[in-house]
């Protein structure tokens, strides 16, 4: 293959961002890159292109797009495939307190999530650190998807590596959370509201309402013995402050 293959890169979110720098790591800078904010500039069209990668790309691409490169368009999911499909693998992994997760580079179809795998790896987050925050899993997942990527991109667009296809019986779905997917229910499972604290770290970010429905989120928690912590939130148009401080101001108001 050339010393620096010609790609195409789409993404859109801090996701995308991770898998970027990770690239101009590994020496792999992409000719073009694409949010889903724009519409594809002709250049995508009439560039021979040896694959496009895509990262956290907020748009399904049609076969049209899928079919331009010579060798395909590949996709850094981080989960391990077929688990976990759709747009919100690494977030539904703290939720469901999954330790043992991972990333899968795979070759990308119309339908979301069922191409064939090129590549796979496990990570395996020790007990005392788990679960982290959601975006700091998916700093980890995308770090390592990239590393996937430049150790096999050789093989892989050399003809030698055959992408395996999946197991379509084993595969489980993420859904796109939304605001009241976040809320927390305080007087609820302690175990059920910290997972959801460390996975909402971005949008939605988890939070509780007030008697007066008031909005607080909450930044930082711990879990110990069955019982939660709150630690730090954000008040509803006020700045982060220690939730002691708020319980305090919270008790002169009434």
């Amino acid at each position: 293959m050339a010393s620096n293959p010609l790609f195409a890169f789409f993404g859109t979110s801090v996701d995308s961002r991770f898998a970027l720098e990770q690239l101009e790591r590994v020496g792999l800078t992409p000719a073009l890159v694409i949010d889903d904010k724009n519409n594809f500039p002709p250049e995508l069209y009439n560039t021979p292109w040896d694959f496009f990668l895509v990262a956290s790309y907020g748009k399904i691409l049609k076969k049209e797009i899928l079919d331009l490169p010579k060798h395909g368009c590949l996709n850094i999911h981080p989960s391990l495939l077929p688990k976990f499909r759709g747009p919100s693998p690494y977030v539904s992994a703290i939720l469901a307190d999954e330790r043992q997760t991972g990333v899968t580079l795979m070759v990308m179809e119309e339908k979301m999530d069922t191409g064939p795998i090129i590549a796979q790896a496990r990570i395996e987050i020790a007990t005392e650190d788990w679960p982290p925050k959601g975006l700091e899993l998916s700093q980890m997942l995308f770090t390592e998807g990239v590393n996937l990527l430049a150790e096999a991109l050789p093989e892989y667009l050399a003809g030698r590596l055959v992408p395996e296809p999946q197991d379509h019986n084993k595969a489980t779905y993420t859904k796109k959370f939304v605001d009241t997917d976040a809320l927390l229910d305080l007087a609820g499972d302690a175990r059920t509201n910290f997972l959801k604290i460390r996975a909402f770290d971005k949008n939605p970010r988890a939070y509780f309402m007030t008697p007066k429905g008031k909005r607080v989120i909450v930044t930082e928690a711990t879990f110990a013995d069955g019982k939660l912590e709150i630690v730090k939130v954000i008040p509803e148009g006020r700045k982060e402050m220690p939730y002691p401080d708020y319980l305090r101001g919270q008790k002169i108001k009434s």
